[in-house]
């Protein structure tokens, strides 16, 4: 079986979790939530799911959907928890893991989801208006699990600096919680050694050069840097055959006509 990119950054996400830790889904982010089951159907049965799909606590997990997404996390609920609530209240009590998706980061593990444009915060005008932070603002300035994951790694994504801040990573202000402890991209696996990104491992097939090319700041190279293993046999079944068989986690690393025709192509499959 050929392993995707998809593939691999759902098995490396599955390979962060512990069992028994509280993990927290945001909207639209199927690579995480594929890499939660995964860790859920192998190692970790004991995890609970906070999900703002349904903004729910479960213990079990829902298969991945696109039409009836909402609906099995429902269907699965321990309790109902409103987004406010689970934001400001819950989530700082119980320091759940999470992996949010950033537009632009830099060395430093601060990032942003606001939009593109310099002149934003005082103009009000953007090169691009992004899809918005929702409670990152909030719960990254006291979240101690916090990890980011990157489907296409480019310099518009990694750059020497924001354009924005919605997202605290390293900073001379945090007064709680810690910067993120882990990044994957389709490239490779990175830490934030003294508060610094850093590779860690690079995927197969990828070399350091090429990460580097595509990272808009100089890379800290950790000093047993490898290359990230493979998946097994196991893994790639239960993404393949239970988890996703849509490949719904696809859709994080296509744009434009061929991410629309797999949306096409998954929702005809699910009516």
């Amino acid at each position: 079986m050929m392993i995707t990119p998809d593939d691999l950054m759902a098995v490396c996400i599955a390979h962060q979790l512990n069992d028994g830790e509280v993990v927290a889904q945001g909207l639209a982010t199927p690579l995480v939530a594929a890499g939660y089951m995964l860790a859920h159907l192998t190692h970790a049965p004991n995890i609970y799911f906070v999900s703002a799909i349904g903004q729910s606590m479960c213990r079990d997990d829902a298969p991945l959907s696109i039409s009836r997404v909402e609906g099995l996390w429902l269907d699965k609920a321990l309790k109902g928890i409103g987004f406010a609530r689970a934001a400001l209240e819950i989530l700082p009590s119980i320091q759940p893991k999470e992996f949010f998706r950033p537009a632009q980061i830099d060395r430093f593990g601060n990032f942003n989801n606001l939009a593109f444009g310099k002149d934003y915060l005082t103009s009000g005008v953007s090169r691009l208006r992004l899809p918005g932070s929702g409670g990152i603002p909030d719960v990254t300035t006291f979240l101690s699990n916090m990890c980011l994951y990157v489907p296409r790694h480019s310099r518009v994504t990694f750059v020497p600096q924001l354009d924005v801040c919605s997202g605290m990573g390293f900073s001379p202000q945090r007064k709680r919680g810690a910067g993120p402890l882990y990044l994957i991209s389709d490239l490779g696996q990175f830490d934030f050694h003294d508060g610094q990104m850093r590779l860690t491992s690079f995927h197969p097939g990828v070399s350091i050069q090429q990460i580097q090319a595509k990272t808009g700041f100089e890379l800290e190279i950790a000093p047993d840097v490898h290359e990230t293993p493979l998946p097994s046999a196991e893994e790639l079944d239960l993404l393949h055959n239970r988890i996703d068989p849509n490949g719904i986690r696809r859709l994080e690393l296509l744009s434009g006509g061929p991410r629309r025709q797999l949306l096409a192509e998954i929702l005809e499959k699910e009516l």
